[in-house]
């Protein structure tokens, strides 16, 4: 590498002494006064000075850009400069000793095409594993702090597996127009989550959108997902990352096998190029800004599913793409010999309790919530985020309660998945600092036991319908993210299809994916042409969906379970660009019965407050109604059966301590029987002159299942119902 030359450049000539000094200062633009605005150093032709360590990665100022970047461990560092798509760099600049701040290297370059850059990292230092280090200056690093990355901008467009960089790092630019938006921040008792993937959601030909697949198909479906309900979609990962990782054909029908649910992230600030229909132009952050925009227009939330528990990077088997080149022994959590842990089961797992990590990580969340408008995170495997850098878990996590308490951050939904691969589940026990929300898989798993007709169920259920009480005690319901099925595993009508899973197109001998589904196929494997098997399947849908929307906390349902989607029982199907994972909109009309009733649902869960407490119950009357904010009943009024052998149970809301007793409401009375015969309920009865109205009875004809809200029929008895086999009926009283 050539030797650095150093060039001072003088200020221009300073103004005549008769001038008056305001004039002359007022005659000069800012450009001719800083005096950080001039280079002091050239390289082959390329003018720079030392830059500021503050923010760091790539920022535009006047004249040129701020390059900014750390290691703990490196000797020197190298700036590496593209014009965009190039084989070769068009300089290599190091950095002059006198360029690093502590461990910060930092440069200002000038007369940068900043539209036409791309930019990256040599760093030098000990390639010693044994002590954490794995220093490679030949090869080229990607900035962790890139708003922007290049080299994968087009969906599974075979890469130039020569490149010498194929993770480019560019710079976003902060030029859209938000007009009057900002983040929505709805209560969070008040949501109703969809979660989706990017791609799938409109990549089918049935989808019947432009540029499907993108970000900006998603725009095209907004008058869906209103007409829905749904007032809060939840992205799976939408950061750079890369689909050919661990790629194969698959053996049997040749199909490429792809990383198509993109857990596996290059750079956590990026916008994946691949999902965006005008990434092939760099566009892609102004085309997920738009739909942001959109989104909030029309009221609907977004939150984004985070993987701040490892990166693509891999283990030492994997590729040197950013992180580990330029601090592996920072980044990542490694043993006392140099060997990664993988808590993440995916090879590596992220350092998140050092503070440089804790620090990118805060940055990073800060970045897509001011300058995206993004209204939550959901955080992938979040039990890592509370491990110490030796992996054991941390009492009081910092990176944790520093999320909790940041500013920016202050409106932001946090929800955590509470568990992660190396068996820490912290479900009910996840620090929450009084912010945190988890995923609820207790929920889930005691809701689809209760539904197959497992004994022993009602107590926990019980539980699960008020918003766990017993593991939110302290938290209120708010905390318990209600869902029965998530990306992972069995859609909802699979769950009701299919006893066993059923991963062979995964290539992986049906090893992968979970074993322990709660699920029950109704009679028969998959799919089937008996009337009676398919008349029960549906209504186990609907009956899984009725309990999930009068249940306490914040409902989550999954892309497609609104029409009947189904991965003909396979619950991994991370490795498929198909119609495995893509939304068959077809769906809708075949299952028109099911969109509506879900449909009605969620307007029933939106017009009723009593259903949507941000406290727990006290079952106490302390507003003088007559009855408890809520009641226990079993087939008699008043008297819980919850032996082992019960499989039934109901319950009564009373309107009148809805919202704490702050707001008047209906009295909603839930019947729910998962006995294989009916069973006649016993009503409480009301007072006022109300009447009990039938709103669902999922044991009905599809026409008759559901009530058009508002306009319930009284029920044929104000004494008793009956509530038929396998099933569950919702009562208004009014």
């Amino acid at each position: 590498m050539a030797t650095v030359k150093t060039k001072t450049t003088k200020a221009k000539a300073e103004p005549a002494k008769a001038a008056p000094v305001k004039t002359a200062i007022l005659s000069k633009s800012i450009n001719d006064i800083r005096i950080d605005y001039y280079p002091t150093h050239e390289h082959e032709g390329v003018k720079f000075r030392r830059g500021h360590a503050m923010p760091f990665g790539a920022t535009t100022v006047p004249n040129g850009v701020n390059f900014s970047i750390s290691s703990s461990a490196a000797t020197a560092c190298t700036l590496v400069l593209f014009d965009r798509g190039a084989d070769k760099p068009f300089v290599e600049i190091p950095f002059p000793d006198e360029f690093r701040v502590g461990d910060v290297y930092c440069m200002t370059v000038f007369d940068l095409d900043v539209e036409r850059l791309e930019y990256g990292y040599r760093m030098d230092g000990p390639f010693a594993p044994e002590r954490g280090h794995r220093f490679d200056k030949s090869v080229i690093l990607s900035d962790p702090y890139a708003r922007s990355l290049g080299g994968r901008d087009t969906w599974l467009a075979e890469p130039n597996w020569d490149d010498v960089y194929p993770y480019r790092s560019r710079l976003a630019f902060e030029d859209f127009d938000w007009e009057n938006d900002h983040p929505l921040e709805y209560p969070i008792e008040d949501l109703v989550i969809y979660e989706m993937h990017v791609r799938a959601f409109t990549k089918h030909e049935n989808a019947k959108v432009k540029n499907g697949g993108t970000f900006s198909a998603i725009k095209q479906k907004i008058a869906y997902l209103k007409e829905l309900g749904v007032n809060c979609i939840e992205l799976m990962p939408i950061y750079e990352y890369d689909e050919w990782e661990n790629s194969k054909p698959n053996p049997v029908t040749g199909e490429m096998l792809v990383n198509f649910w993109g857990y596996s992230t290059v750079n956590f600030f990026s916008p994946k190029a691949g999902y965006a229909a005008t990434g092939k132009f760099g566009m892609q952050v102004d085309e997920l800004k738009t739909v942001i925009k959109e989104l909030h227009k029309n009221g609907i939330e977004v939150i984004l599913d985070v993987v701040f528990n490892h990166t693509a990077e891999g283990d030492h088997r994997g590729h040197t793409i950013s992180f580990r080149g330029i601090d592996n022994k920072t980044y990542y959590m490694l043993t006392p010999e140099g060997y990664y842990f993988n808590f993440s089961g995916t090879g590596n797992t992220l350092n998140c309790n050092n503070p440089v990590v804790r620090d990118m990580v805060l940055d990073c969340l800060r970045y897509w919530a001011a300058d995206y408008h993004i209204d939550g995170f959901r955080f992938d495997l979040a039990a890592i985020l509370g491990r110490a850098q030796d992996g054991s878990p941390l009492s009081n996590p910092p990176l944790l309660e520093s999320l909790a308490y940041d500013p920016i951050l202050a409106k932001c939904k946090l929800i955590a998945e509470a568990w992660d691969a190396g068996g820490l589940y912290q479900v009910g026990t996840f620090p929450a600092y009084g912010r945190w929300a988890e995923w609820n898989g207790k929920y889930r798993d005691a809701l689809r036991k209760f539904l197959k007709g497992d004994e022993g169920m009602v107590g926990e259920m019980v539980q699960r319908i008020q918003g766990s009480p017993d593991l939110y005690y302290y938290r209120g319901p708010t905390a318990s993210i209600n869902f029965i099925t998530c990306h992972d595993g069995f859609t909802l009508y699979d769950t009701f299809a299919y006893n066993e899973k059923h991963n062979e197109a995964n290539a992986e001998e049906n090893r992968d994916g979970a074993n322990d589904n709660n699920s029950w196929n109704c009679g028969a494997e998959g799919d089937t042409d008996d009337i009676e098997i398919n008349f029960l399947r549906r209504k186990q849908i609907k009956n899984a969906l009725a309990i999930l929307m009068v249940s306490q906390g914040v409902p989550m349902i999954l892309m497609g379970d609104e029409m009947g989607r189904t991965k003909h029982g396979n619950n991994n199907t991370y490795c498929h660009d198909n119609e495995l994972n893509w939304l068959d909109w077809s769906l809708l009309k075949k299952n028109q019965h099911l969109f509506e009733f879900t449909q009605s649902l969620i307007r029933f869960r939106k017009a009723h407050p009593v259903l949507r407490s941000s406290t727990h119950f006290t079952h106490t009357d302390y507003v003088n109604s007559g009855y408890q904010d809520i009641s226990l009943h079993g087939t008699h009024a008043w008297a819980l059966d919850g032996s082992p052998s019960s499989r039934s149970f109901a319950f009564m809301l009373d309107g009148d301590h809805a919202k704490q007793g702050a707001i008047k409401d209906d009295t909603i009375y839930v019947a729910m029987n998962m006995y294989w015969e009916g069973l006649s309920f016993d009503l409480p009865q009301l007072n006022d002159g109300r009447q009990w109205h039938v709103f669902v009875n999922t044991d009905m004809p599809e026409k008759e299942a559901v009530s058009p809200l508002g306009k319930e029929p009284r029920t044929d008895s104000q004494n008793h119902v009956l509530v038929g086999p396998r099933s569950v009926m919702i009562l208004v009283g009014k």
